[in-house]
């Protein structure tokens, strides 16, 4: 999937100690993935930046923004 390979390059991007393993892992175990894969949130419509503020704070907080 584009997106979670999008979330992958700007983690490691604000990261520059991450691997891709490492990014892609951080991305497949957060929340944030999960709303990414539900057809409900339509979240796969918005921007991998977008996602990626979700994520941060979810990284940040322990719950997604």
């Amino acid at each position: 999937m584009d997106m979670v390979k999008s979330l992958a390059l700007l983690l490691m991007e604000k990261d520059t100690t991450l691997s891709m393993e490492q990014a892609l892992s951080i991305v497949f175990n957060s929340d944030t993935y999960q709303k990414l894969m539900d057809e409900k949130t339509r979240l796969y419509y918005q921007s991998p930046r977008y996602v990626l503020s979700f994520l941060e704070t979810e990284l940040t907080t322990g719950k997604m923004g």
